[in-house]
């Protein structure tokens, strides 16, 4: 067993840029459909498409909530004992925990389509986008077992391959669909381009199960210790699975009710604005389905982050190193907030021509500006919240969660509904909301262990943000070659090798840091 594991697991920092090189290509990838399905459906056509998932967001939270999580926490606890039996029991026990209430929220969600597309979501015309989707419960839901078994064991290949598979064949299905659908009109287009985002889970799952049954034989040869066997039955393995995943699912489930509830109150509050249905749809189609998408990018990083620091603290806490702990949230912390700057400077300074370059809607330009505001805030969220999580302070989050929750959607009512504001009314209050959790996150972090940001590391990120805008800004005012979208590339790429000079220079980023990074680490060694 030993040489098997070692095979396969992979360090916090090797597993994090496998996950991280893995979300880079999915993001990438991901902006063929945002770019793709504007020019074949239109910004309404993206608000269909947008407005049918805050619901399932809701239904896959009851379903996996904190369950992937605690397995992952758990299952890395168990490997780092040696105890494969409790490995086992941990991963079947939430398997069908998982598959039970599959079976009960798609059944809901059948039953109740025409009455929840009728009277809860905005726009009756999601119906059809809205039964096409449901199978994706039960496929999403077994899915992010086999990953939490595969993070719990510190392998993020799986996790990985299956991301990218199933980004690969949703493009292909979702932009095929929508053109063969949009015909009968956009609604069936809508649909169309969801049926494409069901196939491409289908082959995610098919990839982790090919992985897990491919490792089973190896697993099957392990030896049992003495009373193994027996201890395994005497683990309130349910009980405590609960215990952790209950809050985190409490936590999730304020985040998803709150993107649901932004959904139906942006639109009924533009409505009161005045801001016929159509419109009002394609409006919150062109935040969700295009200004969001581009906010996240740089999450691809802080995602990998949060993934593998879930069962790195988890293990150094159980073994009670405290001094490992620190040095694993300053990494992700760092890490997240140095990646993620570069990309605040660009969206804002050249939001108009990525805007009408991406998607040939540079009305919405403005919207990516006041957004990017706000981007570092969200890009240093996820580790905290990792940590709050693998910190057994899964409460904690919670409460941060629905505080945010409340204020975000008191503002979107207030500013949302006043003309004068409109969309960026509802803009305005989810980048209170991103500021206010991270802040929260931060405070929390702080007062259970004591770990904080140092305030320099800011101050010299900042002023590197300033001078890479700068020089971003001179290159794109020459305008030195005659396509607009080539003078963009070179803006980008001159101030980003300047931003990383000023890392190196301001030791905020080392040789040692520049040697983790995927395929060209070996240039710095």
């Amino acid at each position: 067993m030993t040489k098997h594991k070692n095979a396969t697991k992979q360090t916090f920092i090797k597993g994090a840029m496998i996950l991280l090189a893995a979300g880079i290509i999915n993001r990438l990838l991901g902006f063929v459909p945002r770019i793709a399905l504007p020019r074949i459906m239109g910004a309404e056509g993206v608000g269909l498409y947008q407005l049918s998932y805050p619901f399932l967001t809701v239904m896959l939270t009851i379903i996996t909530g904190g369950i992937p999580l605690a397995v992952a926490k758990w299952i890395a606890e168990a490997e780092s004992q040696g105890d494969s039996a409790r490995v086992k029991y941990i991963f079947r026990t939430a398997m069908g925990l998982v598959a039970l209430l599959g079976v009960i929220m798609t059944g809901v969600m059948l039953l109740g389509a025409k009455w929840i597309t009728t009277h809860i979501l905005p726009d009756a015309r999601v119906y059809q986008t809205f039964l096409v989707m449901t199978p994706m419960l039960m496929i999403i839901g077994l899915s992010s077992v086999y990953r939490g078994y595969f993070q719990g064991k510190q392998n993020m290949i799986p996790t990985a391959v299956s991301q990218i598979v199933e980004t690969l064949i949703r493009i292909i299905a979702s932009l095929t669909f929508a053109f063969l659908f949009l015909p009968y009109g956009l609604e069936w287009a809508s649909a169309g381009a969801m049926l494409g985002a069901v196939i491409g889970e289908i082959g995610g799952l098919a990839v982790l199960l090919w992985k897990y049954y491919r490792d089973r034989p190896s697993t099957k040869q392990t030896v049992k210790k003495p009373g193994q066997a027996k201890s395994e039955k005497n683990i309130p393995v349910l009980r405590r699975l609960l215990s952790l995943s209950i809050p985190v699912t409490g936590s999730r489930l304020i985040g998803s009710f709150s993107y649901l509830l932004e959904s139906i109150l942006t639109a009924r509050s533009l409505a009161a604005a005045g801001i016929a249905t159509g419109l009002a749809t394609a409006q919150y189609g062109a935040l969700q389905g295009m200004i969001v998408p581009l906010l996240l990018l740089p999450t691809a990083l802080t995602y990998s982050l949060a993934v593998s620091l879930v069962p790195s603290l988890s293990e150094a806490a159980a073994r009670g190193d405290h001094a490992l702990i620190h040095k694993r949230l300053h990494q992700s912390m760092r890490l997240a907030l140095v990646s993620g700057a570069p990309f605040v400077v660009i969206m804002f300074l050249f939001a108009e021509p990525i805007c009408r370059m991406l998607y040939n809607h540079a009305d919405i330009a403005p919207m990516l500006q006041l957004i990017a505001i706000v981007g570092i805030f969200i890009y240093l969220q996820a580790p905290l919240q990792a940590a709050l999580q693998a910190l057994n302070k899964p409460g904690t989050a919670l409460i941060n969660t629905l505080i945010g929750a409340i204020v975000k959607l008191f503002l979107i009512v207030q500013l949302a509904s006043d003309p004068e504001y409109g969309i960026y009314g509802a803009l305005i209050a989810i980048n209170v909301n991103i500021v206010l959790v991270t802040l929260l996150h931060a405070i929390s972090v702080l007062k259970f262990i004591g770990f904080h940001m140092k305030v320099l590391d800011f101050v010299k990120v900042g002023a590197a943000m300033v001078i890479m805008g700068a020089a971003a800004q001179f290159t794109m005012n020459q305008q030195p070659l005659p396509a607009e979208w080539v003078n963009l590339l070179l803006a980008c790429a001159a101030s980003a090798v300047i931003y990383l000079l000023l890392m190196v220079i301001m030791k905020i980023i080392d040789r040692h840091d520049m040697v983790r990074i995927p395929l060209f680490g070996n240039w710095f060694k």
